[in-house]
């Protein structure tokens, strides 16, 4: 059977159809009213954005969320987890101040912050799920006990899972960072006769794990926790994992930790999708890179699996901008993400996700 998912396209022609309603109509049109039930405390799902970036959803149409479930009688709150790298979120007072700099005060959005995982990232819950590659999973403990929760996602690339949707949003979103170095069994290598010996990777690493001998860089697997900052910072490309081996089972991981994420909320979860300014990598960076194709709209659904799906169609369907990261299928039809991140296999994470029962890559797409 096919998932309904909501579409909602960016043109408009008066106040009736401007974005703000339009993820309004949305939250109805998807059942959200019927997720959020009076009393409930409701987690809204959210990346603030690294300190530096400016690609993540803009609050005001977070603050459009937040008054339809605080009309259903429901308590919102916003949240998301600290890293597992040093940055501007790696703790919970530094991640409240990053995400009031972007705009996530109660001011705009009509909502607290609560980080899910605590001060240092220790407040979590085990969830049983009894998976391939895990038995139990590590889930933010504020996250867990949410009473439903509504998953808003800025839908981009990725240098490894090839996109960044509502499943990965679930997987890295709601772990604590026990939960994510779980996730992460991927560990980088130098490929020497590729390596100049600049350095530019022992600044970013966050684990101390690189060293540069004899100019050529060195890591040590023990210390590197899959983070991936030095691939993408490395300008001569001699920085790689082994895309065969350790990524499918990453993708496997982080698909199984999606699954614990919303294991107790069956019927309790939503899905918005935000296709606006898809930026070729997360929101993690400390920056924003171009848009690699136009924007699109929003998505509305309540399967993780469907939403994905179709908001990667939607993408691939796109014209791609020649003046991007996008170096290769630019063409309609043509994979987006491999066009950016050519060993990478979006595809994967969805058709494990429909495996372990998360969902379906079969949608009826409605347009508002």
């Amino acid at each position: 059977m096919k998932s309904p998912v909501y579409f909602a396209g960016l043109r408009a022609y008066s106040d009736q159809e401007s974005t703000t309603v339009k993820v309004q109509r949305l939250f109805d049109r998807a059942g959200f009213t019927d997720i959020v039930a009076q009393h409930d405390r409701t987690a809204l799902k959210l990346h603030f954005g690294e300190r530096g970036n400016d690609g993540f959803i803009s609050p005001v149409y977070v603050r459009q969320v937040v008054d339809k479930v605080k009309a259903c009688g429901a308590l919102p709150f916003l949240t998301d987890t600290n890293t597992l790298y040093p940055g501007s979120r790696s703790n919970a007072v530094d991640h409240i101040t990053t995400a009031i700099h972007h705009g996530f005060d109660y001011a705009v959005t009509g909502a607290p912050l609560i980080i899910a995982d605590g001060l240092f990232g220790r407040n979590f819950r085990k969830v049983r799920i009894d998976k391939k590659h895990f038995r139990s999973v590590t889930i933010a403990g504020d996250i867990a006990l949410a009473d439903s929760m509504i998953v808003l996602t800025h839908f981009k690339g990725h240098i490894v899972s090839g996109f960044g949707g509502a499943i990965k949003n679930l997987a890295m979103g709601c772990a604590p960072p026990a939960g994510k170095r779980e996730q992460h069994n991927a560990r980088p290598f130098t490929i020497a006769e590729n390596c100049i010996g600049c350095g530019r990777c022992i600044k970013v690493c966050p684990k101390s794990a690189i060293s540069v001998k004899k100019k050529k860089s060195i890591i040590d697997r023990d210390l590197c926790i899959g983070c991936f900052e030095c691939m993408h910072t490395c300008a001569s490309h001699a920085i790689d994992i082994d895309w065969e081996t350790e990524i499918p089972d990453f993708m496997e991981r982080m698909v199984e930790y999606a699954h614990g994420a919303v294991k107790t909320k069956r019927g309790k979860a939503g899905y918005m999708n935000f296709l606006i300014r898809i930026t070729p990598d997360c929101d993690c960076f400390p920056f924003s890179d171009a848009p690699i194709v136009p924007d699109i709209g929003i998505l509305a659904s309540q399967d993780p699996v469907a939403i994905d799906k179709a908001s990667y169609d939607l993408v691939n369907r796109q014209q791609g901008f020649t003046d991007s990261l996008l170096t290769t299928h630019h063409q309609k039809g043509g994979d987006k993400f491999r066009g950016v991140h050519a060993q990478t296999d979006g595809e994967r994470q969805l058709e494990y996700a429909e495996e372990i029962g998360m969902g379906t890559r079969s949608y009826n797409l409605i347009n508002l």
